[in-house]
């Protein structure tokens, strides 16, 4: 059952340190050193210094991981201190991204 807000998926506010980036054309582009602000089975929020567009596609690859995830984009929301909450979708996220099973439990 969807919840009013229309996420299903329950977020663990977990924080992992990623590298965030642009995919285009098979290649990343630019890389920012950031974290998660929260995790689901489907997607994660990510904290970014730029603003991100609804449908880009980008890619997270854990700090301690060398296994990168590519996701697309959902939704941006500017912070006061002109950071960015970035709402990334990556669907199966448990099975594309193992460590997450030892963070959320799953």
């Amino acid at each position: 059952m969807r919840t009013l807000n229309g996420r299903i998926d329950k977020r663990f506010p977990i924080a992992v340190v990623v590298y965030l980036g642009q995919v285009q054309d098979r290649t990343v582009k630019e890389t920012e050193l950031t974290c998660t602000d929260n995790i689901s089975v489907n997607g994660a929020r990510v904290i970014s210094r730029r603003p991100w567009q609804p449908n880009e596609l980008v890619q997270l690859t854990p700090l301690k991981d060398e296994t990168s995830i590519r996701g697309k984009v959902v939704h941006c929301q500017k912070l006061e201190d002109d950071r960015y909450l970035v709402g990334v979708n990556i669907q199966g996220l448990s099975a594309k991204w193992p460590s997450f099973r030892i963070y959320s439990g799953a």
